[in-house]
């Protein structure tokens, strides 16, 4: 039997490292792909540590119910090799990107199409093995796309950095208010919120990173103004600059202080979508949260119909690429670093 190479997480808060095993053979509508990319996502570090930030020195433990081996890695894009006795041969050699945020199949939310809510969900790469390997095992065949003729990088980080900022920005489409838009935090899913957003509005798109490095890519990639929030008095001058505020405000930071800084420049009636997962604990004065008339709505992860459409979009060139560096799959603990440093611009692409 042939064996597959994982890059495996061993112990909590500790380095991945290569194991091997006998490649699995599906069964039932079971899908084996040959795994060519897989990109490098903040929560994949989350996972590593073992628990995510509630703040106040408080930590969700998130290892309950996680055996060791595991392998991380969601955004998979490959090649079909095999297929269960209850999938169709046809898919065997085909080019697909794999949705990741799968669910039970039984209960009420994925009877929904909101398998990404589900609470027994098998979610790649966070409660089953994911795509840090040569392989991965996908339950059915149904969460394959196809991605031609896009570059196997772009598809590959489309099903989550791209899901979650296109369904983070969709919370915002439609609004009576749309006057601005402003994007907090700009690592891979901020600077695809930055393309997508380009596609999706009408309005001049305004950028806010701590990073002087993400603020000039996002300048580069179309933003039309980039805020530092640690600069003096930045909050009045785009007040001032704004007339008011932002009506729409995504948070791809998701800590205390990125939502301190856009509880600050939203306007009044605005609303503040965060899908950023750094951590910590968030509060606001309900004087202050009803005299605005603000909204703040939660997003992780969009919809296999989402991931649908966002693929049809980018297929049919409608969305620019984003900032993206490939490198080889062996050395993702090096990369998993460089994230964890605040060094990386863009999005980390694997390869094997």
């Amino acid at each position: 039997m042939a064996l597959m190479r994982r890059q495996s997480l061993v112990k909590f808060d500790a380095p991945l490292c290569e194991t091997i095993v006998d490649t699995p053979k599906p069964q039932g509508r079971e899908v084996l792909v040959r795994i060519e990319r897989c990109g490098l996502c903040h929560s994949d570090l989350h996972i590593q540590d073992g628990y995510a930030d509630l703040g106040g020195g408080k930590r969700l433990d998130t290892t309950r119910g996680m055996t060791l081996p595991f392998t991380l890695g969601h955004e998979i894009a490959g090649v079909v090799e095999e297929v269960g006795p209850d999938a169709s041969k046809d898919l065997i050699g085909k080019k697909q990107a794999v949705f990741p945020w799968i669910g039970c199949g039984q209960c009420r939310d994925c009877a929904n199409g909101d398998e990404n809510l589900c609470v027994k969900q098998r979610f790649l790469g966070v409660s089953i093995d994911g795509g840090f390997a040569s392989h991965v095992l996908v339950p059915d065949a149904k969460y394959l796309l196809d991605y031609d003729p896009l570059p196997v990088n772009q598809a590959a980080t489309l099903m989550c950095s791209g899901v979650t900022a296109y369904g983070a920005l969709k919370r915002l489409v439609d609004r009576p208010r749309q006057r601005n838009l402003l994007l907090i935090g700009l690592g891979g899913v901020g600077m695809m919120g930055l393309s997508f957003a380009q596609a999706m509005f009408k309005q001049k798109i305004a950028v806010a990173d701590l990073s002087p490095a993400a603020r000039e890519s996002a300048l580069a990639n179309g933003a039309a103004v980039a805020y530092d929030p640690s600069e003096p008095d930045v909050v009045k001058r785009m007040i001032k600059e704004t007339e008011g505020g932002f009506d729409e405000i995504v948070d791809f930071a998701g800590n205390e202080k990125s939502m301190a800084f856009a509880v600050s420049v939203v306007a009044r009636g605005g609303k503040i979508v965060v899908s950023g997962l750094m951590g910590g604990n968030f509060s606001l004065p309900m004087v202050q949260w009803v005299y605005k008339r603000m909204t703040i709505e939660g997003f992780m992860v969009g919809t296999l119909e989402e991931a649908k459409e966002l693929m049809s979009l980018a297929r049919a060139g409608k969305i620019k690429p984003t900032p993206m560096k490939e490198e080889p799959m062996a050395d993702v603990q090096k990369w998993i670093e460089e994230l964890r440093a605040g060094k990386v611009v863009g999005r980390i692409v694997l390869k094997n």
